[in-house]
């Protein structure tokens, strides 16, 4: 009997191994080989099987390991050539590991499906394998602060897809490459955002040809190397530039004449450099925040007549340039300008500083010049004025402040202060955090490369840093409890840099989980600073040593408690066993029968929050039919992507069009999303909502099958990206449908839904421009015994996002309605919620006046609504607007409320609100034309929580 019940327990292991071992035998064994050559792999890589086990930072589609991502996780060792079995490896993110050395494999280009290489801070050396040029679905290659030697390979030229592409702070030399006929190069890169190459040793001269017309570059960063000779024109011809650093190398000649023709130009850096000729004429650039020209030889000319003219301006340095007379009165009254450095010149005669100059000046040095009077008819000031070495400070016993050069300040300029809470006095290498616990916290070093200020000590600009982290770590879910940052400093390479901690939630430290997640956000740049304030950044973390799952820490249980638990967990494991076997049996008859009524029998619970979705019109799709019905989800049927994934067009075989939002690997983080999404739909209809058609949960798939609206989003429409014109009363009847069918949600579905993501990219428009609500994957169900509000992690989209909500955490429907509020504001001025850091509720309470027509809002105004005749009742959906966007929820509309305003505006232009829209227009039916644009695209997965996603965006 005894040899019989082992036999069988021999027979179910044997049967649990083989259905555990899961993962491709080609990826297993490559891991294995890495793992190998790793001094300190994670902790559970030892285990049998990578995907069925789990590996720490390995992800898998189905049996193929497609992303490694392990940043962070304090790695020693080099990256074994065997890496190029993973053929089916999309992402692969080593940063942060500065124990990984030796040469990056020339076998790293057989890995044809990678899109993102991220190997940020490691100890990587030797040449850039010129491999990496096979890689065709590359965005996103990231190699900087590393050692790697040799020159840039021309072969990155042929990443057609490349966006994002950073070898900065390396050891790299030699020329830029560019293609001639028969070798690649990088001016082949037209779909490239970012060129970051600073802090190296590349030389030669700036190939003319590096730059053309039809690039879409924001930042070009070539800072701190040994380049000479001109910088070309044809940098004026790329108009998307918003960054530009030139600064720290050898360049010379005079500069291009048409470098004012970068209208849409942040930050420009030339210092330190041989450039001769007159200054340039930088008239028209409204946009320029920062500019750098110091220590150049410029021929001896006047204070330019362009100087009052920047209106963005807070930082002008332009030490020793040979610039000479007199500084106009008018240059300090730029509204921004906060510092001003022009020591070293020639300018002369009068300082006049009238009233009405800048309230954000903070320093005017203009030591070592040949200026003899200060004329300060402003009287009392609170910048520093340094006016050492000039005639005016010469004369016998002059005991001006502004005659003597301040002293350094050597207290700090900045660190994120407690909460209303005393510091804890903590235990060693546990710090206490802003909410005074005592924890290990993540750190590292921001490295800002660009920044839209100058006043260091200015804590509003951290503060709002601050906010952003903890707002984006939030709406992802990663545990973090608080941010802390401190000591801001200016580098010798003008960085700014400020290091920041990161806090547990819950905890005293951090899972290897938890801190591979924050570093990887910050590696794969998916998180995004205030743009107001702050330009492209590298991080640099630091080594994390407290992992709350680190093994070493449980060598500390007694043995004894070990002896008891092993002994009791065979008996115990006995009895599972035997148990286990007969509960395998009993299930596999259930699964028979269930399976032949239940068409939602393979719901996953571990996926989808623990129930069977409870769906009402909605049918279950199988993974085979979705795939015949786009095509095998050609290219052709591709019509948007975006942090969750992509959508396909389909046709069904009755004709009908529909749109299949499927989730890749990654983002198949949201189950609860997943199914509230399927739930909530299934039982909404209405004409003003999406309809949901299905969903396909099969083959470790999550599909959402919705009807196809062709018209794409009213974003797109608002932009002008559709073709669609949208005039006074089209803009009306939309804003009429989203609010009849957000109040609908509101206040006659069942139970009554909260939509929790209102905004422009997700009110859809059909072929009668009808608009209809969209996307839940945010939303919230108001059950019985919620009265009043929900208390819920904050989820949203900047910009829309309900303050008071952010501050309370209380959800209530009035969080809609303030969503809905900047949703008619950007319908009236088709600007975004948020744009170039100024803030749409804000600009227009400053700007209203009653008083005037059109309450003085014409500048702010889409031209596109016209003004032949001022539109009928534009006033009162101003008032409207900003009457959703109250501080107060109690001082809000409902959204019934809301619809009955429209409805009475709508009249007072002369319209029938429940007349159906029609689309009448020559723009609109050109635009309907061929393959119509479609909204389930980027922004639409803006914030949609989870684990963040790989989607590169511009800075």
């Amino acid at each position: 009997m005894a040899s019989a019940i082992w036999l069988l327990l021999l027979v179910v292991f044997v049967q649990v191994s083989i259905i555990a071992a899961v993962t491709d035998g080609g990826d297993s064994s490559a891991l294995k080989s890495l793992a190998a050559d790793w001094k300190s792999a994670p902790p559970g890589w030892g285990s049998a099987d990578p995907c069925g086990d789990g590996w720490v930072g390995i992800g898998c589609t189905g049996s193929r390991v497609t992303s490694i991502i392990l940043p962070n996780m304090n790695l020693e060792g080099d990256l074994s050539g065997d890496i190029s079995a993973l053929s089916e490896l999309q992402q692969l993110d080593l940063s942060y590991n500065k124990g990984l050395t030796g040469p990056l494999p020339a076998s790293i280009g057989n890995l044809k499906k990678l899109t993102n290489l991220i190997l940020v801070g490691c100890g990587f050396n030797g040449p850039i394998p010129g491999t990496i040029g096979s890689l065709e679905l590359l965005r996103f290659l990231s190699l900087n602060s590393n050692a790697f030697t040799g020159r840039i390979p021309p072969t990155v030229g042929n990443l057609s897809n490349l966006y994002w592409l950073d070898m900065a702070d390396n050891q790299l030399e030699g020329p830029i490459p560019v293609s001639d006929g028969s070798t690649p190069g990088l001016d082949m890169l037209l779909n490239a955002g970012h060129f970051h190459f600073g802090k190296n040793k590349l030389s030669g001269t700036i190939p003319s040809q590096l730059f053309n017309s039809k690039m879409t570059l924001i930042h070009v960063l070539f800072e701190s190397n040994q380049l000479t000779g001109p910088l070309p024109s044809t940098l004026g011809l790329v108009k998307t530039l918003e960054v530009v650093r030139f600064d720290n190398n050898l360049l010379s000649g005079r500069l291009p004449s048409n470098l004012n023709n970068l209208t849409s130009l942040h930050d420009l850096f030339l210092s330190n450099n041989e450039f001769t000729g007159p200054l340039p004429d930088l008239t028209g650039m409204s946009s320029l925040n920062t500019l750098y020209l110091s220590n150049n030889s410029f021929a001896s000319s006047d204070v330019p007549s362009w100087f009052p003219t920047l209106p963005s301006l807070t930082t002008l340095m332009m030490e020793n340039t040979q610039v000479q007379g007199e500084v106009p009165a008018e240059f300090f009254k730029l509204p921004h300008l906060q510092t001003v450095v022009l020591k070293h010149n020639g300018l002369n005669g009068t300082l006049d500083i009238e009233p009405g100059f800048s309230t954000q000046l903070k320093l005017i040095d203009l030591q070592s010049n040949s200026i003899s009077e200060l004329n300060d008819t402003a009287g009392t000031y609170n910048f520093d004025l340094i006016l050492a070495g000039n005639p005016v400070c010469e004369e016998t016993g002059t005991t001006e402040p502004y005659c003597t050069v301040p002293q350094p300040n050597s207290s700090p300029l900045y660190s994120t202060p407690s909460k209303n809470c005393l510091p804890a006095s903590c235990s060693s290498g546990q710090v206490s955090s802003p909410t005074c616990r005592c924890a290990h916290p993540y750190t590292g070093t921001f490295q800002f490369r660009g920044l839209l200020f100058s006043n260091l000590g200015n804590s509003s600009s951290y503060v709002a840093l601050e906010q952003s982290l903890m707002q984006f770590f939030q709406s992802h879910q990663i545990p973090v409890d608080s941010v802390s940052l401190s000591n801001p400093r200016m580098d010798p390479f003008e960085y700014l840099l400020l290091n920041l901690r990161v806090f547990p939630y819950g905890e005293d430290s951090f899972n290897r989980t938890a801190v591979s997640m924050i570093a990887f956000v910050f590696s794969n740049q998916t998180y995004k600073p205030p743009k107001n304030f702050f330009g492209p950044y590298v991080f640099q973390g630091d080594l994390y040593e407290n992992f709350s799952d680190d093994p070493k820490k449980s060598k500390k249980t007694s043995i004894a408690i070990i002896i008891g638990a092993a002994a009791g967990g065979s008996v115990l494991f006995l009895l599972l066993v035997l148990a286990g076997i007969y509960a395998y049996r009993q299930k596999k008859r259930a699964e028979m029968a269930t399976n032949k009524s239940n068409p939602f029998a393979n719901w996953d619970p571990k996926k989808s929050s623990g129930s069977i979705p409870q769906l009402k019109g909605a049918r279950a799709f199988s993974f085979e039919e979705l795939k015949k019905y786009t095509n095998n989800f050609s290219d052709a049927n591709d019509i948007g992507s975006g942090g969750y994934g992509k959508v396909y067009r389909g046709t069904l075989p009755t004709g009908e069009l529909i749109a299949i939002k499927r989730a890749q690997q990654g983002s198949m983080q949201g189950g609860l999303e997943f199914k509230t999404e399927i739930e909530l739909l299934s039982r909404v209809h209405h004409k003003n909502v999406v309809s949901l058609l299905g969903f396909c949960f099969d083959r470790g798939e999550q599909m959402l099958i919705y009807e196809y609206v062709p018209n794409g989003s009213l974003s797109d429409s608002l932009s002008g990206k559709s073709g669609i014109r949208l005039d006074w009363t089209r803009r009306l009847k939309i804003a009429l449908g989203a609010a009849r069918g957000l109040q609908y949600l509101h206040e006659l579905a069942n139970p009554p839904i909260i939509h929790r993501d209102i905004k422009s990219t997700n009110i859809l428009l059909d072929d009668r421009l009808n608009a209809k609500v969209a996307d839940f994957g945010l939303s919230k169900p108001m059950g019985d015994s919620e009265k009043g509000h929900v208390t819920t992690q904050v989820k949203g989209t900047m910009g829309y996002l309900d303050p008071e909500y952010y501050m309370t955490q209380q959800l209530t429907e009035k969080s809609d309605v303030y969503s809905f509020g900047v949703l008619l504001l950007e319908i009236i001025t088709a600007r975004r919620p948020i744009e170039r850091g100024k803030y749409i509720v804000r600009e227009i309470r400053v700007a209203m006046d009653k008083t005037k027509s059109l309450y003085n809002l014409q500048e702010m105004l889409d031209s596109t609504i016209g003004f032949a005749a001022p539109p009928k009742g534009l006033e009162k959906f101003v008032d409207l607007a900003m009457s959703c966007v109250e501080e107060s929820a109690v001082d809000r509309p409902t959204m019934g409320e809301v619809v009955k305003e429209i409805e009475t505006i709508m009249q007072m232009a002369g319209m029938n609100p429940n007349a159906e829209s029609a689309s009448s227009s020559a723009t609109y039916e050109e635009a309907t034309k061929g393959v119509p644009l479609h909204p389930y695209s980027d922004e639409s997965f803006a914030y949609s929580g989870g684990f963040p996603t790989s989607k590169v965006e511009p800075q």
